[in-house]
């Protein structure tokens, strides 16, 4: 009798990914993934990855999980589902429901000088009981199953653009167009906002930019304050 990891995703609407397809699909004509393994679940790909870069693991290794049970939080989107972008690492849905978190984390070892783990979760056809209130996915959005496969390849295809692009100009965000595209998708600025700073205060004023260094701008009654971490809620 299959386990419930196993069954989790056994129905029609949800295939188990092919990893040996994805991966001949993605490293055939890739010059940076290297790999792509498929796991039925675990506690956090980037723990994972933060452990195989810490061992000397090269550049381009994806790992994807079927399910993540302690995932870390803290795309033109192949669907034609519209989202947006809010500060800092989060994709919405047009009703402000999260879709995917992004948490990217240095690695240093001694067999790795330097590295970097982006880890991306995305709630493809989840169902309503398995998310929070404040969640959605791609399939709630459309009303129909969504063929993860085509999902995965194209956004890490973009991804591939986008990163070669940006180290072709020496991680420059304006003169690699990632700092005008993340303003353009973005649904913070413009906003009345509420932050959760990191040492539990709350500072609540309007979203006037972000920065070329990531920091968000926040026009208060006492001035202008810039933000390089916080739990945003768009107060609407």
């Amino acid at each position: 009798m299959p386990d419930a990891s196993s069954s989790r995703w056994s129905d029609l609407d949800r295939p188990a990914l092919d990893s040996a397809a994805l991966q001949t699909a993605l490293t055939r004509d890739s010059a940076l993934w290297r790999s792509l393994e498929v796991v039925p679940e675990i506690g956090s790909t980037n723990a994972a990855l933060t452990s195989a870069a810490a061992d000397g693991t090269p550049e381009g290794a994806v790992l994807v999980a079927e399910h993540q049970v302690a995932g870390r939080g803290r795309l033109d989107q192949v669907t034609g589902v519209r989202a947006s972008l809010k500060w800092p690492n989060d994709l919405v849905a047009a009703d402000g429901r999260k879709l995917a978190g992004i948490l990217a984390e240095t690695v240093t070892s001694p067999a790795t000088p330097m590295a970097v783990v982006v880890g991306v979760g995305l709630n493809v056809n989840t169902t309503a009981d398995e998310l929070p209130d404040t969640g959605t996915s791609l399939s709630r959005v459309l009303g129909a199953a969504v063929d993860r496969g085509p999902v995965l390849l194209a956004f890490l295809r973009a991804v591939e653009r986008r990163y070669r692009h940006w180290t072709e100009v020496l991680g420059d965000p304006v003169t690699s167009g990632l700092a005008q595209d993340y303003l353009g998708w973005s649904s913070t600025i413009g906003t009345e906002v509420a932050v959760t700073l990191p040492d539990g205060s709350t500072l609540s004023g309007t979203a006037q930019a972000v920065d070329w260094d990531g920091r968000l701008v926040v026009a208060t009654g006492s001035g202008t304050v810039q933000l390089a971490s916080g739990d945003v809620r768009h107060v609407r």
